[in-house]
């Protein structure tokens, strides 16, 4: 038998993936989309719906540059299966401004200068909002605790810290 008689696992063609339709309800608008079965909601929200301020940071769960709320509570989008999300409420960074306006937070992480390349900063908002919500902004190790899944590369933390801290105080 030669090498050309046998054949190889590569040679095959691929099992089909299966398509799934979901209906995301991605910041207050419902939008039905068929889907790979593998699409995490990052790759959702951002390859078919535009909505680029989640990033890919590791796309392993560990950065939390892709932070966004899933009924309110905060989830590493890149770990979620979009199907996963079906008739559940998404909001992402996009929908916290109002008329124009910032988020109290967007605003406070303005003047702590929260950020310096900004890269982290979408999903460190998104957290930050999820953890005031929670009422878990009591002190500075609590803050710290609940944003450890956040990584800012370029060390803003103590002004992160500082913009949660104001919010929090009513700020």
């Amino acid at each position: 038998m030669t090498t050309a008689d046998t054949a190889h696992p590569y040679d095959e063609a691929p099992p089909e993936v299966p398509q799934v339709e979901v209906t995301l309800h991605v910041n207050g608008t419902s939008h039905r989309l068929r889907l790979d079965a593998r699409v995490t909601l990052l790759d959702a929200l951002r390859d078919h719906l535009a909505l680029t301020g989640a990033k890919k940071g590791c796309d392993q769960g560990a950065c939390g540059a892709c932070t966004v709320l899933v009924d309110g509570k905060r989830v590493v989008s890149c770990l979620m299966l979009a199907a996963q999300c079906e008739d559940r409420e998404v909001t992402t960074v996009e929908s916290l401004s109002e008329a124009g306006a910032p988020h109290p937070v967007q605003a406070a992480f303005a003047r702590h200068d929260a950020f310096q390349c900004g890269y982290c900063t979408p999903g460190q908002i998104m957290s930050a909002v999820s953890l005031l919500a929670e009422g878990r902004a009591d002190s500075d190790e609590d803050i710290r605790e609940f944003m450890s899944g956040n990584i800012c590369r370029c060390g803003a933390y103590p002004n992160i810290c500082a913009a949660i801290r104001e919010v929090a105080a009513g700020g």
